[in-house]
């Protein structure tokens, strides 16, 4: 902090040596002393360094933020997503901010999961996910990290050193269950999701995830809280300070087709 503003605050709280009077007044007069202003100076000051301290003391949780973001070496500041659901396929945009918190950084892994049907109990296959990048890297490398999740390597057109940011746009395609989420690998600043269901085939309901079990976005019994969809047929939710391994987004259910 300034000079002045450490003497008055360290004085506002008795911890200046000689300003540890019982009271407050006392201490306050001193702090103005000290700075050669009037008393009504220092006590606008001391609010200003309190409200300072206030900042400071916030900002030391980004020290832990960053010792993770550093062992997962890029994270995501922003990303957005539309996703239209109201098409033969579904469809989805991404446009993704990263910064990199290491140096010489070449290569992104994304990953995307596809679930299938429980009823199917089939395995997704690579030809079940149409990827496109529209600008930020070239796809090199795609394959099953698990029953239903794709692995993406993307080469970055430049190398990015510590602190540099870069933004991607990839498109996907592919016949998604009930529900979108972002289950992020990487720290998560910001996820933007708009989702368009249609207008002509309402939900029952919506409910948003936060911070969930990744199975509860297929899992029918999970709750969560209800969100109305506008009259365009579209939610849209925002996530902040997402953690790695935590499912963010939103599920619906489709009414129950009508018995001809």
């Amino acid at each position: 902090m300034p000079d002045d503003l450490r003497t008055v605050v360290l004085a506002a709280f008795g911890l200046a040596p000689d300003a540890r009077m019982p009271f407050y007044q006392d201490r306050v007069h001193w702090a103005a002393t000290r700075i050669e202003r009037d008393d009504r100076t220092a006590r606008r000051r001391i609010d200003e360094g309190i409200a300072q301290l206030a900042e400071f003391a916030i900002g030391m949780l980004r020290p832990v933020s960053e010792a993770k973001r550093v062992a997962y070496q890029w994270h995501t500041e922003e990303l957005r997503v539309a996703l239209a659901v109201d098409r033969p396929v579904p469809e989805a945009f991404e446009f993704r901010r990263v910064v990199s918190d290491t140096d010489a950084l070449t290569e992104l892994d994304l990953a995307l999961t596809v679930t299938a049907p429980d009823s199917a109990r089939a395995k997704a296959h690579k030809e079940d996910l149409d990827v496109e990048v529209f600008h930020g890297g070239i796809l090199t490398g795609r394959r099953m990290e698990s029953s239903d999740r794709f692995g993406l390597a993307l080469k970055l057109p430049n190398v990015l050193n510590h602190g540099d940011r870069h933004e991607i746009a990839l498109r996907f395609r592919a016949r998604i269950e009930p529900h979108y989420v972002c289950v992020p690998r990487h720290p998560c600043d910001l996820f933007d999701l708009h989702v368009r269901l249609g207008s002509e085939r309402a939900p029952r309901e919506v409910v948003l995830l936060n911070k969930a079990l990744q199975d509860d976005a297929r899992d029918p019994i999970a709750e969560g809280t209800s969100i109305p969809v506008n009259e365009a047929g579209e939610v849209h939710v925002r996530f902040e300070n997402l953690d790695p391994g935590f499912a963010y987004g939103v599920k619906w259910n489709w009414p129950e087709p009508l018995l001809s």
